[in-house]
């Protein structure tokens, strides 16, 4: 049944996405405004997660204080699935996501993706992917918008422990924005290179922000280790 529900969930997916194909010319011909392809964007997203609970029996919860301040954030997660870069679009609305190229390989969703606008790098540029990263994130966030990343630079198994590369401490040292440290779990249901969808409940874990200003190895070792270490709670279910 669990596979069953899985391939039912994997035809919905190519449907619904088709389903916005159109909107790309419309979208493109009207000159609509960035702000408006991410709505568009955000209601995409929120029909995979009604797919995801509806069909598969997926769904998430999500723990922890919101900030009580609309000022942009430097969000880090740790990254087990395809999911939460999905369902992070609807948790955390005009999000920029930092996002590795080869999503704009994706058909049409790569197309909503790219005007929303995210900021895409090439992970392979090295040096050149740190300084797209400080100088769009600088951009956004000077417009508002609360910056996501999964500094660990792929899904890990949820038995891995957290590890995340180098460059995020620039990145936080940069931006001078408060950070929202995610912790979640949704490799457990959902995880690299499995292909069916398990039914459940998805922990998103909302830390105590890091204020900025601190040292960036300290930052480093404090964002780190307290991701890990609810990351390890949360792999418990």
């Amino acid at each position: 049944m669990i596979v069953l529900r899985s391939r039912l969930f994997d035809l919905a997916l190519v449907v619904w996405t088709m389903l916005f194909a159109p909107g790309i010319p419309v979208l493109w011909l009207s000159g609509s405004t960035d702000a408006t392809v991410r709505l568009v964007t955000r209601l995409w997203a929120r029909g995979v997660l009604f797919n995801l609970r509806h069909i598969v029996g997926l769904d998430f919860v999500e723990l922890g204080k919101i900030p009580q301040n609309n000022e942009p954030h430097l969000i880090i997660s740790n990254h087990q699935s395809t999911w939460e870069t999905i369902a992070f679009l609807v948790i955390f609305p005009d999000v920029a996501v930092i996002a590795k190229q080869e999503l704009l390989d994706i058909p049409v969703f790569s197309w909503y993706l790219k005007r929303s606008p995210m900021i895409i790098i090439d992970r392979s540029s090295g040096a050149k992917a740190l300084r797209t990263m400080i100088e769009q994130g600088c951009w956004m966030s000077a417009a508002g918008r609360s910056i996501l990343v999964f500094p660990e630079g792929s899904r890990m198994p949820p038995t891995q422990a957290v590890r995340f590369r180098r460059g995020i401490e620039l990145l936080y040292a940069k931006l001078d924005l408060p950070v929202l440290p995610i912790a979640l779990n949704s490799g457990l249901y959902w995880g690299r290179g499995d292909r069916c969808r398990r039914p459940g409940t998805i922990k998103v874990s909302r830390l105590p922000s890091i204020e900025p200003g601190l040292a960036p190895s300290e930052f480093l070792r404090e964002v780190e280790h307290a991701i890990a270490f609810e990351a390890r709670h949360l792999n418990r279910r």
